[in-house]
């Protein structure tokens, strides 16, 4: 079993935070340089995922952005 852990957008990621998602965590802080936020790190089934508090997603397979249609739309 792997525990995740949370840090500040902008700081060192944790030393938990596998070498090869480093890489892409600061290519998408680079983009957000007066972005506020936290990142939190999860593993499902093994694999590592960082995830932004605005829905930004780090994984194995690359970066994958938050769309507007899956921002929460129910007008109950």
């Amino acid at each position: 079993m792997q525990l995740g852990t949370r840090w500040a957008l902008g700081a060192q990621p944790p030393a938990s935070v596998p070498a090869t998602l480093r890489e892409q965590i600061a290519a998408v802080e680079a983009g957000r340089a007066d972005a506020a936020g936290h990142w939190t790190l999860t593993w499902l089934e093994g694999r590592p995922i960082a995830e932004l508090d605005d829905g930004t997603r780090v994984t194995l397979a690359g970066v994958i952005e938050p769309h507007a249609d899956e921002a929460d739309t129910d007008e109950w």
